[in-house]
């Protein structure tokens, strides 16, 4: 490189440093400000983070806590006590609530608990499955049987996961109908289903092997 090509080059440098410098005075408050803004924000963000975990495991403590009452009455009124973020949490803590209900005697409100997580848009549909298998349970002797029933239709369709849980649920409803040979028909399709768990198909077999057994004994 030639001496005034070094000499240009050393010149620039020097003014792009004094642009800058000069630039640095004129709006030093607001780069500190912002500077104090992204660190500050950033800290904010941690400190947010770290706070919300901290609610997160004050909530799961407390209902662990809940959950641990022997007594179902005390089980229920430390979970009426308690808050749940987000529509899944809330889904849990009112199926846990129907839980502590239904042990306290108090079958009335489990099945408005249960009632409402099925029918909750917000919630899971695993979740809402739950609830509506145990409307159908809890509601016996109680709740109408043609409501327990409609609860069980989405979970009666082929394929589906829950089915033979349904379907023993929907038996029992038609034995308490009087109707057994629909139960029977229910029964033999869970005793008949190699996807369906080993249990639910074993006390299939079982409830048919006793209901073919009366029917013997009247006849």
């Amino acid at each position: 490189m030639s001496q005034p090509d070094s000499f240009l080059d050393e010149v620039t440098e020097e003014v792009r440093r004094d642009q800058m410098i000069a630039f640095l005075r004129r709006n030093a408050v607001w780069i500190v400000a912002v500077v104090l803004l992204v660190v500050g924000g950033a800290g904010f963000l941690e400190w947010q983070k770290a706070k919300t975990r901290a609610e997160a495991q004050a909530r799961g403590d407390a209902l662990y806590a809940a959950l641990q009452a022997e007594d179902p009455a005390a089980r229920l009124e430390a979970l009426n006590a308690l808050g749940a973020e987000g529509a899944e949490a809330a889904a849990l803590l009112d199926i846990a609530r129907a839980n502590a209900a239904l042990g306290a005697g108090d079958r009335a409100q489990a099945l408005a608990l249960l009632e409402e997580v099925a029918s909750r848009g917000a919630a899971s549909e695993a979740l809402r499955n739950v609830a509506r298998l145990k409307y159908a349970a809890a509601g016996a002797g109680t709740a109408d049987p043609a409501a327990r029933e409609d609860m069980l239709l989405p979970m009666l369709a082929d394929g589906h996961p829950l089915r033979a849980a349904a379907l023993e649920q929907r038996a029992l409803i038609r034995l308490e109908q009087g109707d057994a040979a629909a139960a029977v028909a229910d029964l033999s399709a869970i005793a008949n289903d190699e996807t369906a768990p080993d249990a639910l198909r074993s006390r299939a077999e079982q409830v048919i092997a006793i209901i073919s057994a009366d029917e013997a004994a009247d006849g």
